[in-house]
């Protein structure tokens, strides 16, 4: 008798640990945001080979009416757009308008800057995939 009330209670107690877990993967979603093999400007995404590879993540804040200057960068970024909207230009006229909850593949080594065009700080959490000691940004002439 003992023996079947403890297989009964272990019963419940797995049954209600497995109902608990359960329902806490219920809760958990994933939303594909972009999926691409290319950057916003179509040109295709090549990830550097010749060093060990690193991934750096940065906040980027630009303010009210501010810009990042004109600037490239030699690696691969991926980005967030967290608040505001953000206008990204390049030198032939191309404009790509961003905002909150944007995507964004960077372009790579093509000269670009970003103004921010709203009435809030623009927030970027930006992922750049380089190498070890890659410089990220480099400052372009306008």
């Amino acid at each position: 008798m003992n023996k079947q009330l403890l297989t009964v209670v272990l019963s419940l107690s797995l049954s209600a640990c497995a109902t608990t877990h359960n329902h806490t993967a219920e809760k958990v979603t994933s939303t594909q945001l972009i999926k691409t093999t290319t950057t916003w400007d179509g040109k295709d995404v090549v990830y550097p080979t010749n060093e060990k590879a690193q991934v750096t993540a940065l906040m980027i804040e630009i303010p009210v009416n501010g810009e990042t200057g004109w600037h490239r960068h030699p690696v691969p970024s991926f980005a967030m757009i967290l608040d505001g909207t953000l206008d990204v230009m390049l030198k032939d006229g191309s404009v790509n308008h961003l905002k909150a909850g944007d995507p964004l593949v960077e372009v790579v080594n093509t000269a670009h800057n970003g103004r921010n065009t709203g009435t809030v700080p623009v927030k970027i959490m930006v992922f750049y995939t380089g190498t070890v000691n890659s410089i990220l940004t480099i400052k372009e002439k306008p």
